[in-house]
Formats: C-alpha cells, sequence, structure tokens
C-alpha cells in the first residue's frame, strides 16, 4: 500500500509542478527532499507495523508526540520561542494528541511495538524537519524528490524480499485515495511551514488523529468514549490559542 500510495502521489505531483512552472531543485533543496524521502516513508511502514503488533493507544501516542517534539526542539534553536499563546496551544495539542489516541484495549502486551513507535516518531519528526528546509518558492518537485526516493528504496525492499506488491481489485480505490490525500496533507504542511514556523505547522499537523477519530464516528459508527471527546475539545482549543499567536 505504502509502495503505491507513494507511486501515485509522485505521478500527481510532477503534473502539478508542470501546471505551476516550478524551477528544478538546486542540489541544496534536492538534498533535503531525499533525506525527507527516506525518513517520511520509513517511518510510516514503522507505525503501521507498530499498529499491528501494539496497541493504539500506546504506539499513536509516542509516535505522534515524537513527531511533533523533534521539530518542536528544532525550531526553538533555529527560530526562537514562539508567542505565549502559542506555547500554551502546543502544550494542549500535546495532550489533546494523548487523549485522543487514548486505546480502550486492555492493558496486557501495552509495550509490543514500542520500538517501532519510537522509530516511527522520530521518522515522522525528521520528515517535518527535512522537508521544511527547502526553498520558499518549491513546492511540488521537493515533494516529487520524496516521493521518487521512497518509490526506488521500497521497490528494492519488495525485490528482495518477494513481496507481491499489486494491491487486490477491492482496495485499489482506496490505495489511489490514500496516496492523493498523503500528497495533499505534504503539500500544505510544506505551505504552513514555509510561511510560518515550523514547530506550529509540524504540531498542528500531528493532530491528525482527531480526523480519524471523528470520522471512525460518523462513518464507521465506532463509539467515542469521553477521554476521545476531551481530547477533541482541546484539539479545538489549541487549534485557537495557536492562531491567537
Amino acid at each position: 500500500m505504502v509502495f503505491v500510495s507513494q507511486i501515485i502521489g509522485g505521478v500527481l505531483a510532477i503534473g502539478l509542478a508542470l501546471i505551476r512552472g516550478e524551477q528544478a531543485l538546486d542540489p541544496s533543496d534536492a538534498g533535503w527532499a531525499i533525506l525527507a524521502g527516506i525518513a517520511g516513508p520509513s517511518a510510516l511502514v514503522c507505525f503501521y507495523r507498530a499498529l499491528a503488533i501494539g496497541r493504539m493507544g500506546v504506539v499513536a501516542p509516542v509516535s505522534g508526540l515524537l513527531g511533533a517534539a523533534i521539530p518542536v526542539g528544532v525550531a526553538a534553536v533555529t527560530q526562537g520561542l514562539p508567542s505565549a499563546p502559542q506555547l500554551i496551544g502546543i502544550v494542549v495539542a500535546l495532550l489533546a494528541m494523548v487523549l485522543v489516541t487514548r486505546s480502550v484495549q486492555p492493558a496486557e502486551s501495552g509495550s509490543s511495538g514500542i520500538g517501532l513507535a519510537i522509530l516511527a516518531g522520530i521518522g515522522f519528526g525528521a520528515f517535518f524537519v527535512f522537508i521544511a528546509q527547502v526553498g520558499p518558492h518549491e513546492v511540488f518537485w521537493p515533494l516529487v524528490v520524496v516521493r521518487l526516493t521512497a518509490g526506488i528504496g521500497f521497490g528494492i525492499l519488495l525485490l528482495v524480499t518477494r513481496t507481491p506488491w499489486r494491491p487486490g481489485r477491492s482496495v485499489t480505490g482506496l490505495v489511489v485515495i490514500a496516496g492523493i490525500l498523503d500528497m495533499g496533507g505534504n503539500v500544505w504542511f510544506l505551505l504552513a511551514s514555509q510561511q510560518g514556523r515550523l514547530d506550529i505547522a509540524a504540531v498542528l499537523t500531528s493532530l491528525y488523529p482527531v480526523v480519524t477519530t471523528v470520522l471512525a464516528a460518523v462513518l464507521l459508527r465506532e463509539r467515542m468514549g469521553r477521554t476521545q471527546a476531551a481530547g477533541i475539545g482541546a484539539a479545538i482549543i489549541a487549534i485557537v490559542l495557536i492562531g491567537s499567536g
């Protein structure tokens, strides 16, 4: 799924880059994009695997908090601290992330997948930092390089392991949609980090479990617990605080 969605996102990015008339990347920007192409998709694989063998209530908060904390630390060093309301908003957003991803599953095997969750969080955080380093006028070509890097890496992995790569017909449409939405998320994050602060963009991006939880309740009729509802409320407060800064 990750391999095919990367290809779909790459094709889409090429078309958009040509339509927008973006200039070719300079070596520095290409280098940052390659690093992002290694970090991001690798983190995604670790995250999916951690979810498969562990508990969402452990895996999601660990990976999400690390993925947000790393850019916050980097921005504090390179850009200084944000305003007081934004700083409070970041703390509330991190709390919201933990609350929303709380699981009602039993406590046994709580440590399963924790190592992969940590790797995923480091990878997500590194992706945010790396891709935010590209020039302010480039949007789609850097993401083409990200997808190309990931596609080559996963292609080699699939060949070596002889893993079937073609998705079944029943899920092909979902994989296509996933590739398009994944590319859209990357585009909006890159634009946000170019026009504002890295830490703010990364923290708000890391609130994606809120959307997942709401969609699960609406589309899949999954029950939303009080803790998750409180997390959604905290996320709304965090967005208001960050926006007010």
